[in-house]
């Protein structure tokens, strides 16, 4: 390919292991020193220097420096999602590091991908969304309906002022691990937070991880019900979790 974006540049990058294994650790949204990226790729701090000075060049890191200390993250949700989408695409044709494990178990059902939610419980709620018709196609790719617009209203998420940020509202993320997709944009980050701050999940420490409380994953589900739908009800809640056909898709 003699024109355009030079794709193959990118792709030595990114595949370089040490460099793979920076990228998907910054993936759970937390600012890591270069020590803890040499850390996660498993090499010496010299060569995370190295790696770290190719990847903030090609403006796929930025980095925070608070005193002493420098911090390391991606550059944005766009980086995200493209790491999302490699690890799909990965997995789907069978390229695995290792066995799998308990970590990815709790990996497949909760976590983090960079500021929004993702794994079985986020395709859970994407499909939910969808099939109740609050979120909707739209020429520039998804938006929510105006019952969609309501329902997170009454959440207490500013929808306006989310628009107003030149971020996405809604986007589809491709899911690594149940290849369906999950909602991010600055929607699925701003329910992301509310479930963390409602305490209906907890991340487990120095993972992406993501731990329901015995109702959380239910009060989350329960965000594609109108405020006054009678499926609010726990006991219908659960029933319609299984036996809506989108959800065991």
């Amino acid at each position: 390919m003699k024109n355009g974006p030079d794709i193959a540049a990118l792709a030595s990058l990114i595949g370089d292991p040490a460099r793979a294994n920076i990228l998907a650790a910054l993936m759970g949204g937390k600012a890591l020193t270069a020590g803890e990226c040499a850390a996660e790729a498993g090499i010496s701090a010299p060569a995370a220097s190295g790696h770290l000075a190719k990847l903030l060049g090609a403006g796929l890191l930025v980095v925070l420096v608070q005193g002493r200390h420098r911090y390391f993250n991606l550059a944005g949700p766009d980086v995200a999602e493209a790491v999302e989408t490699l690890m799909g695409l990965a997995a789907r044709v069978g390229l695995r590091r290792t066995r799998p494990g308990p970590r990815e178990v709790a990996m497949r059902k909760a976590r983090f991908c960079y500021d929004h939610l993702a794994g079985d419980a986020a395709t859970a709620l994407f499909a939910r969304l969808v099939d109740r018709g609050m979120l909707v196609a739209q020429a520039d790719g998804l938006g929510l309906s105006p019952s969609g617009r309501l329902r997170f209203l009454a959440e207490g998420i500013d929808i306006a002022a989310l628009e107003a940020r030149p971020r996405a509202l809604c986007r589809a993320c491709l899911d690594w691990s149940e290849r369906r997709p999950h909602l991010a944009g600055s929607l699925g980050a701003a329910i992301a937070r509310l479930a963390i701050e409602r305490g209906w999940c907890r991340r487990e420490a120095a993972s992406r991880a993501v731990h329901f409380s015995p109702d959380g994953e239910r009060a989350l589900l329960a965000l594609a019900d109108s405020a006054t739908d009678e499926t609010r009800d726990p006991d219908r809640q659960g029933a319609d979790r299984s036996n809506n056909p989108a959800r065991r898709a």
